[in-house]
């Protein structure tokens, strides 16, 4: 497995990439203080990996140069409203094959500040990545992850494209809810690039 990518594994993407009502970009360091104030809420923290009720375990995990190389902060009006990850990895491959299968695919999430919900904003988001990813950076598959019970996760892969892989029985532990089952959605660049068409 190679190492995770850096922001200038990403230079080939023209930062900052807009939308009809965002802009996407790396995050900064200095962005971490105000994605916390989203991220703290429990509605958020219960379905994303890490809790984040506290600033120090945020500005822990948060901190560069790793996460700047995994999180682009989505921006509405010049003001942050959420963020995206991007989780750049190799896919599995026969040894006498794998140099081909290196950076190949990535795992993608988002987090949307509640205060800007049922604004179609994670959708945009979500959507703009698979076009970087596929059209930018030149990735063969995307995949992302939830919890089943976590559906407007699930409805919003659906909604950009995605098909779902995997239904598993409790195979993912929730801090408070216990072993929950599991959904992984996916989307492979010829797929997304028919459906662009």
């Amino acid at each position: 497995m190679t190492d995770e990518p850096t922001i200038q594994d990403l230079s080939s993407v023209a930062w900052p990439v807009r939308t009809a009502r965002l802009t996407i970009r790396p995050m900064r360091a200095e962005d971490v203080e105000t994605m916390w104030a989203y991220r703290r809420l429990p509605s958020m923290w219960e379905w994303i990996s890490h809790d984040f009720s506290t600033l120090e375990r945020f500005v822990e995990k948060m901190s560069p140069p790793a996460s700047l190389s995994r999180t682009l902060v989505v921006e509405l009006d010049g003001r942050i409203v959420g963020d995206l990850y991007l989780g750049i990895s190799d896919a599995w491959s026969q040894s006498d094959v794998a140099e081909q299968a290196q950076g190949v695919q990535a795992e993608i999430g988002w987090a949307v500040d509640p205060a800007f919900a049922g604004q179609g904003i994670a959708t945009e988001a979500a959507a703009e990545l698979l076009r970087i990813c596929f059209e930018d950076l030149g990735l063969r598959r995307i995949q992302a992850l939830c919890f089943a019970d976590n559906v407007p996760s699930w409805r919003l892969m659906e909604r950009i494209g995605m098909r779902r892989e995997e239904y598993a029985v409790r195979d993912s532990l929730h801090r408070t809810k216990g072993w929950l089952d599991g959904m992984t959605y996916a989307v492979l660049a010829d797929e997304w690039r028919e459906r662009q068409a």
